[in-house]
């Protein structure tokens, strides 16, 4: 059964098994004991913050182990902002940072937050991080801090949920031109490099580049101002109290150094077949959107989100396929919410899929995916009782229409579908302003559903109004607009939830 969430855990790299193996027998002692057993300990552990820290592009004191990558991450904005707290509370983000980061900067005494906007690739622009880190025109939360300076600043590598890379080096200039530290996310990137730029704090996680779950890491340079909010504990320079897990520290530093030295070779056998699903899932799979940058991403991870599809039964349907991917969106019966990188982004979020390719994934594998998707994506749908499907985004004149190749039984179950009378789908009012859809307690994607069954029953210039409370309606109608090629007018208040108006330009 091909896995492909690497960018959640990557399996298990065999360098971290036989260390880890190894370690068990020879450091489980306590490291900072003097007796033989303690020095053997300790110079596991030591052996294993050297490799680590030359892995990260720091010195081996500036580094240390945490319990786990998000431990870091709390850690790093707890004690960076604390330690600059004469400078300032306010606390400068992307606004498709990992949760961990927006979390502990919620979180930090009294901070303020300003939240760095993406364009519709996932990426910053630089000019607004440094606009941002003067206090110019981004959106706050938190009580506001009086009009002091930016405490830190925080820019991820790379994208979790899409794969895009940030301009961090570029970043991290005007962070140093302003005094500011910048903390890094690197949990994506690290197995594939170092991360360039003055950055100041650096976090990662040792499971997603193939070491074993329960290991972080949190380098800090030397002249940072860093107040570490625990209590006091004489183990890992204060800042990640309690005994360590020598083992998984040691097998964890072993597997970086290893997948490291394999990243040039995989990451271009990897992005050959990335390349091959962005360009193939929007012929071979109508209404479609690829999501992230085309060039500027991770070699192993592609994202889209399709048009009329749960992405919670979809991914259960590729699970039954023999397909083990992930989503980036939330728009599920666990949370009801979007996805907030996929909202900053301004993309469609409903039917999202993340495709992370671990290691020594197959072209076969690949291909087999590609093969199993048109018709799990088109069972959903008939499921759901989505209108028919039409050509995906970028299938060109010359390309085979995906409805031409959708299995028979695909084709009687949308048949059926379509006779069959979907609860809660009554025909729509016609209001003064044109067609009123009703869609209020139904949740993504029905809205978006009844909004394309009803589009074509108003002439041309002619108005559809949609009633929803969903939140993720705010984010998947005006993408469907865009995708579809249709005007979004806007949205405004209504006695229950929001209505969402949409002009019909053909």
């Amino acid at each position: 059964m091909p896995y492909f969430d690497a960018a959640s855990a990557a399996p298990l790299h065999p360098v971290a098994r036989q260390a880890l193996l190894a370690a068990l027998d020879e450091g489980w002692a306590d490291p900072a004991r003097l007796y033989r057993e303690g020095r053997q300990a300790r110079l596991l552990l030591d052996a294993a913050r050297e490799a680590a820290a030359e892995a990260v592009g720091c010195r081996a004191d500036e580094l240390v182990f945490t319990p786990s990558g998000t431990r870091a991450l709390h850690s790093a904005v707890s004690g960076a902002a604390a330690g600059r707290r004469r400078v300032g509370r306010r606390l400068v983000v992307s606004a498709v940072e990992h949760s961990a980061v927006l979390h502990a900067a919620e979180a930090a005494a009294g901070a303020e937050t300003v939240q760095v906007g993406v364009d519709r690739t996932g990426r910053v622009r630089p000019a607004d991080f440094a606009a941002a880190l003067a206090g110019e025109g981004q959106p706050r939360t938190g009580p506001e801090s009086g009009g002091g300076g930016t405490a830190l600043a925080a820019l991820q590598s790379a994208n979790h949920e899409v794969g895009t890379v940030q301009p961090v080096a570029e970043v991290a200039d005007l962070c140093r031109a302003a005094g500011v530290p910048l903390l890094v996310d690197a949990a994506q990137s690290l197995a594939w490099g170092p991360v360039e730029g003055a950055w100041s704090l650096l976090a990662a996680s040792a499971h997603k580049w193939g070491g074993p779950p329960g290991v972080g890491l949190l380098a800090v340079r030397k002249g940072t101002r860093y107040a570490p909010q625990e209590p006091a504990d004489e183990r890992e320079s204060g800042r990640s109290p309690g005994f360590q897990n020598l083992p998984a520290i040691v097998a964890a530093a072993a597997s970086l150094r290893a997948v490291r030295a394999e990243a040039a070779a995989e990451a271009a056998r990897l992005s050959v077949l990335v390349d091959r699903i962005r360009a193939a899932v929007p012929r071979l799979v109508p209404d479609v959107e690829v999501v992230g940058h085309d060039r500027l991403r991770l070699p192993h991870l592609v994202t889209f989100s399709c048009l009329y599809v749960d992405g919670e039964a979809l991914l259960t349907g590729l699970d039954r396929a023999g397909f083990s991917v992930s989503s980036g969106s939330s728009c599920t019966s666990s949370t009801l919410t979007p996805s907030h990188v996929l909202k900053a982004m301004g993309v469609l979020s409903e039917g999202n899929v993340r495709v992370s390719l671990p290691a020594g994934t197959s072209a076969a594998d690949v291909d087999r995916f590609l093969d199993a998707l048109p018709e799990v994506v088109a069972q959903v749908r008939a499921q759901l009782g989505a209108p028919t499907a039409v050509r995906g985004a970028g299938v060109g004149a010359g390309d085979e229409d995906p409805a031409e190749v959708e299995p028979a039984e695909v084709k009687a179950a949308e048949a059926e579908a379509a006779e069959a009378e979907t609860p809660g789908t009554d025909a729509p009012e016609v209001a003064a302003e044109g067609l009123l859809v009703d869609s209020l307690g139904k949740r993504c994607p029905i809205p978006v559903i009844e909004l394309a069954k009803v589009i074509g029953d108003v002439p041309v210039g002619g108005l559809v109004t949609v009633l929803s409370d969903d939140e993720a309606a705010r984010l998947d109608i005006p993408a469907w607009c865009e995708m579809r090629a249709q005007e979004y007018v806007g949205e405004r208040p209504a006695e229950r939830g929001v209505a969402y108006l949409v002009r019909r330009r053909g």
